[in-house]
This record gives C-alpha cells, structure tokens and sequence, in this order.
C-alpha cells in the first residue's frame, strides 16, 4: 500500500534570513539531514526578496504552486521566471542565485537531489516512464478524491510508466551516471 503525505500535518519552520518558511514532506534515508540526503521534497513560503541558499552537489527543482511569481536571477548570468502555473524549474543548488518576488507571497514545491541521482517534475498529461526509477510520488495541486488525495498530500507512486493526472505533479528520483 503506497504512503500518504498529508498536507495538513505539515508544520512550517522560519528559514534564518527571515525572508520564508519551509516544511519538510520527506527526506531519504530517513532522518538524514542536509549534508547526507539523498532525496528531498519540501514546500516553501517565499514571502519576500532574497538570496537563496548554496547546496553544493545538489540539483533543484523548484515549482511555484500558487500566490505570485519569482525571478531567480544566477551569478552566472542565468535568469529563470517562475510563474504560478506549475512549470517546474532545475537548476544546480551550487549557483549563487537571487530570488526577487513579483507580485505576492507564493508557495513552491522543491525537489532537491543529490548528484549523481536524478530528480524531475512532470505536470498534468506529462507521460512518465517508469524505467529506472528509484522512486515517484504524486502530489496534488487541488483536492483529488479518487486518489485519496487532498490538496497538496504526496503519495508513493509503484514504480511503473504513469500520465500525469490532471491537479496533479508527479516527482521521479532515478539513478544517474557518476
């Protein structure tokens, strides 16, 4: 039977630059913490500008899920414009990058992963193969009741080719080479 990660029983802790909050959903192994976690998914309230944290040898994937938009702006000249409709974004956790909030709070979903594993973030209809996944969850964007679901719970996924549903984003973790 897969797992259900409630949305409701997430509790939020400030982040040090007082500029968000963040609440954990899952850590691998478990228990783990930022210096030896494999896997890692998260919801963040950004409610102001600011720098991000460095996460060297980590890979990000960030997906704004509802309130205003975000620009992150890389020392390396990179910009990404996060909008509030679900596009997930990557990027290395090593950049130095600036976020700057475009209209009001927002609400992100973060899958961090350590290199050399792989993680990504499919939206609604996407068609997820099911080949050398490590793991793949589900997460609900609104209520999903023929699921199990409501807004924002993550549930395991088995390890097998999926089509995104609609309301719905699905995070895989695979092996990668290195």
């Amino acid at each position: 039977m897969s797992k259900i990660y409630p949305g409701v029983e997430r509790r939020f802790t400030p982040w040090k630059n007082g500029g968000g909050e963040t609440a954990e959903i899952l850590c691998k192994p478990e228990g783990s913490g930022f210096d030896n976690f494999d896997w890692r998914i998260s919801t963040a309230k950004v409610g102001q500008s600011g720098p991000f944290s460095t996460f060297p040898g980590i890979n990000r994937v960030l997906t704004v899920i509802e309130g205003g938009a975000m620009r992150l702006t890389f020392a390396d000249g990179q910009i990404i414009d996060c909008q509030p409709d679900g596009v997930p974004h990557c990027f290395s956790g090593e950049t130095l990058c600036v976020a700057e909030l475009r209209g009001a709070e927002l609400l992100d979903l973060n899958l961090m992963v350590r290199a050399p594993l792989l993680g990504a973030v499919y939206q609604s209809g996407a068609h997820v193969p099911g080949d050398d996944l490590l793991a793949c969850y589900l997460f609900a964007l609104d209520d999903m009741p023929c699921f199990g679901l409501n807004r924002h719970d993550l549930r395991d996924l088995p390890l097998a080719s999926v089509t995104v549903p609609d309301n719905a984003l699905v995070l895989t973790i695979r092996r990668g080479n290195g």
